[in-house]
């Protein structure tokens, strides 16, 4: 009889220190994913600020090859001009001729801002851009394949502040009215 009292306190003691013990690792446990996920999330974000910094600095460097490989086969750019609206191979026709003489664009980002999609397979950025054209935003799509990230739109805009919108319209006036008249 004494001896099933023992094991029985030892189990009993066993169980309730494995029910004590439960609720702490189910925290240590929870705390560990959740900075996992966040870490991939952290890497992801470094990694497409990568993208975006090369695409600046490939630009700059005349690196036609490097610049567009950073783009996805069906990538979409849309420039300043209401016209430009190009895939990728019609944008390295356009841009070819720049890379050739040299005469590409210098692009430094001033800020810039990245969001996922819940499967974190999609981002989506905005960035103040110092151009020679002055502040402009870059705006766009990345998606990740093969755990590797393209972009698949990029847009590029010219900021105008709020006090010149009025000249700035009047100046565009007729230039755009064949395209808001199709």
């Amino acid at each position: 009889m004494a001896t099933n009292l023992i094991i029985f306190q030892t189990y009993f003691i066993n169980i309730t220190l494995l029910n004590m013990l439960k609720i702490p690792l189910l925290l240590v446990t929870s705390v560990l994913f959740y900075h996992l996920g966040n870490s991939q999330g952290n890497i992801d974000e470094k990694n497409i600020s990568l993208i975006l910094d090369s695409l600046n600095s490939t630009a700059k460097n005349v690196q036609f090859e490097k610049y567009f490989s950073l783009f996805d086969k069906n990538a979409v750019f849309m420039g300043t001009d209401a016209k430009e609206r190009w895939g990728k191979n019609e944008f390295m026709i356009w841009a070819k001729p720049y890379f050739e003489n040299g005469k590409t664009w210098k692009f430094e980002t001033i800020d810039r801002h990245i969001y996922f999609s819940s499967d974190n397979n999609m981002a989506w950025f905005d960035e103040r851009l110092k151009t020679q054209m002055k502040l402009c935003r870059g705006s766009g799509v990345l998606i990740k394949e093969n755990n590797e990230w393209k972009i698949v739109q990029y847009n590029l805009s010219m900021s105008i502040p709020n006090e010149i919108n009025k000249n700035v319209t009047m100046l565009k006036g007729t230039l755009e009215d064949s395209i808001l008249e199709k």
